[in-house]
């Protein structure tokens, strides 16, 4: 099992910045962790991902230049730095973790989810 839980939601405007942080824990271990969000009234997006060990990271192309993707191995943590946000980012956002081995942009491929977050952009 793994637990997870985000925290940093909230309302900005335009241009503006907020930091996700996703805590992990339980004895499963997972070595893909991704950010995904959903749209009032539209599909879950992939946005990154980031593996534990070595830290590659994936985008998803409208968040590329924007966001940054991180962890902290020792605190079993990993985040989303988002930057110039625009009112199109707006969504619940979701960490989660993955086995691996499959399409890291790919929903189904992950197992544990945390229970979302809102983030809320103002033109």
């Amino acid at each position: 099992q793994v637990q997870l839980v985000e925290s940093g939601g909230g309302l900005v405007q335009a241009g503006g910045s907020l930091r996700l942080a996703c805590a992990a824990s339980g004895r499963t271990f997972r070595p893909y962790m991704g950010w995904f969000r959903q749209a009032l009234g539209k599909e879950r997006e992939f946005v990154a991902a980031i593996i534990w060990s070595g830290g590659s990271t994936y985008y998803a192309e409208s968040v590329k230049g924007r966001f940054t993707v991180s962890r902290d191995n020792f605190k079993n943590m990993f985040f989303l730095q988002m930057n110039s946000l625009k009112p199109e980012d707006t969504a619940v956002y979701y960490c989660a973790a993955a086995a691996g081995g499959g399409d890291y942009d790919d929903p189904e491929e992950y197992d544990y989810w945390g229970q979302g977050t809102q983030v809320t952009v103002s033109s």
